[in-house]
């Protein structure tokens, strides 16, 4: 088989924006590229394309482990497709904090949804990004964007420190809940509240629908005492089922609806805004840390001062003060 002839950055720009899926597949793989020269060619391609992103609306959704994340994306992208929407799923896989490799099995778990002509599955490895969130889903989030789709789904892999950074990706943040698992409010912490638009107890159907409709109560008496997010918005508290479909319709509508308050409140646009500034400095932290690690007198010092701290004969902190001073000469000089 011959190999794929490689692309310019013309050729990335023109099938993204004609909404090439073949074309933005591999626009993305370029993005996820550790190698310098794929980065650059992806920094070119992100630019060139961005005048045509930024319309979607971004939710992230998380949830507790076994709430059934995967099921309900694949309902709630069906029923977005039904209504005539382009829908692109962002499925962070967990890698591998030993090996770096990942499971990549959301096409997988969300088959129908993946031979959705208007939807895009994507699974992310994370090359071990905080909590999950793949280091460029904000490139991919605007590749799929400029390709066309109208909704973007964000989907992390569990309730956890992680979810602030998913807070500074999307528009709207969902959390799904659970419910017959004992003290239903012992599983969520005060902060993912904080971070919720809206709360949705999933599986809320056959034999645990009335514990749902219970733990409902419990989720909405406890937000009263959680400060509003968006002014003018009170985070609402829903059942669905992600396996039936039902009230999954019902909690599209309420995420429409958060959009407009946001849009009426002016929120919208300045909230994209902050988050572009914080993905700036994020870019910049990154790209320093790069350079930390690349830098002859660092790397040189490295080892002895990585040993010394093992040993417990250098603390921490001041071991890292000196592979800073490292940093710091070599510049001047």
């Amino acid at each position: 088989m011959a190999p794929r002839r490689r692309l310019g950055v013309s050729d990335y720009v023109d099938g993204v924006l004609a909404g090439e899926r073949g074309v933005l597949a591999r626009a993305i793989t370029l993005v996820e590229s550790q190698r310098a020269e794929d980065q650059a060619l992806a920094r070119a391609v992100i630019e060139r394309v961005l005048p045509r992103a930024g319309a979607a609306h971004r939710i992230g959704i998380t949830g507790v482990p076994g709430v059934g994340k995967s099921t309900f994306i694949e309902a709630l992208g069906k029923h977005l497709t039904g209504q005539g929407l382009r829908v692109a799923v962002l499925a962070v896989d967990p890698s591998s904090a030993r090996s770096g490799g990942s499971i990549l099995g959301d096409k997988t778990r969300m088959q129908e949804l993946a031979r959705d002509p208007a939807a895009f599955v994507r699974p992310s490895p994370t090359h071990g990004a905080l909590g999950g969130v793949a280091r460029n889903t904000r490139e991919t989030m605007l590749l799929c964007e400029a390709a066309g789709h109208d909704v973007v789904l964000v989907e992390t892999v569990g309730v956890g420190q992680s979810e602030v950074v998913v807070a500074q990706l999307v528009d709207s943040f969902l959390v799904l809940m659970l419910a017959g698992a004992g003290d239903e409010l012992q599983g969520i912490k005060r902060g993912i509240l904080e971070l919720a638009d809206v709360l949705a107890v999933n599986k809320a159907d056959g034999d645990n629908l009335g514990a749902a409709r219970r733990a409902r109560a419990e989720y909405a008496g406890a937000l009263r005492y959680m400060t509003a997010k968006t002014p003018g918005w009170k985070v609402p508290v829903v059942t669905c089922s992600g396996l039936t479909g039902e009230g999954v319709a019902a909690l599209w509508d309420t995420l429409r609806e958060h959009r407009g308050a946001l849009e009426r409140a002016g929120a919208w646009e300045r909230q994209r805004r902050e988050q572009r500034l914080h993905w700036m400095w994020d870019a910049v932290e990154r790209g320093l840390l790069r350079r930390l690690h690349e830098h002859p007198a660092v790397a040189a010092r490295a080892p002895e001062l990585e040993s010394r701290v093992r040993d417990g004969r250098v603390s921490p902190e001041r071991a890292a003060e000196e592979l800073l001073a490292a940093f710091d000469r070599r510049d001047a000089e």
